[in-house]
């Protein structure tokens, strides 16, 4: 059966929990945060309950991220699809179910008409010092949900997924896009991918989560990606490929 990308966290899962997923650095902070297998489920789980059970989103409802290259974004996106709702980075906030927004964009986030997540991005997803009115500050409620999540019905790969310049991709689409990259890129046991490319456009997201998850290898994924740095972390991520521009 055609898998989806939810299906390859669990393969992952069962192949071995306590790798690295995913490292992420932010060079205008310093901030290095790294999750194993396990540790990014449990994120993903306890943020789909908080979607499921606190925000009371339906499969089907359309998600808009307004969120950066960051393991945060990572977490939204398997947590969404975990439920079967569509993703969109570049869509109209004001024709989304829900939005989830970085502290940069909650202007933009305020025009959507259902319910309203910011995230702080603050190292080791802390809240903001004070929530933005009108938003739900998803660092200080997603801590009390369950780190084990058990869907109402399997997540179909035939089901949408993602809309990217008007573009829809189910969640079968995303996991072979996944599957061609690492092919493309020759990704197998061993490897470990670096990106700086942004989550919004497909290319980039391939490099961020798809094709890793497809391959079962880690990622690191740098935002403000200081160029003067890159050998010293290719070397010490022991980083077999990067992608540092658009990956499309």
């Amino acid at each position: 059966m055609p898998s989806t990308p939810v299906d390859q966290l669990r393969s992952a899962l069962a192949a071995d929990s306590a790798r690295p997923f995913t490292t992420f650095y932010d060079d205008a902070t310093g901030e290095r945060v790294e999750l194993s297998v396990a540790t990014f489920d449990n994120w993903v789980a306890k943020t789909a309950n908080l979607l499921r059970d606190d925000l009371a989103v339906e499969p089907g409802a359309r998600v808009s991220l307004l969120l950066p290259a960051h393991w945060q974004t990572q977490v939204w996106l398997l947590a969404a699809w975990s439920l079967g709702l569509v993703v969109t980075f570049d869509g109209d906030p004001a024709d989304a179910d829900v939005v989830v927004s970085g502290p940069d964009t909650l202007d933009r986030a305020a025009n959507c008409p259902g319910e309203r997540v910011a995230l702080a991005l603050r190292p080791m997803g802390g809240r903001f010092p004070e929530p933005p009115a009108g938003f739900l500050d998803y660092a200080a409620e997603v801590a009390g949900h369950g780190d084990r999540f058990v869907p109402d019905g399997s997540a179909r790969a035939d089901a949408p997924a993602l809309i990217e310049a008007g573009r829809e991709y189910t969640a079968g689409d995303l996991a072979a896009s996944g599957e061609a990259a690492a092919r493309e890129w020759n990704l197998g046991p061993g490897d470990r991918l670096l990106t700086s490319s942004s989550f919004a456009r497909t290319g980039g997201l391939r490099a961020g989560l798809l094709a890793p998850l497809a391959a079962c290898v880690p990622v690191v994924v740098c935002r403000h990606l200081d160029e003067s740095l890159l050998d010293r972390r290719i070397e010490a991520e022991r980083v077999t490929r990067a992608v540092t521009r658009s990956a499309d």
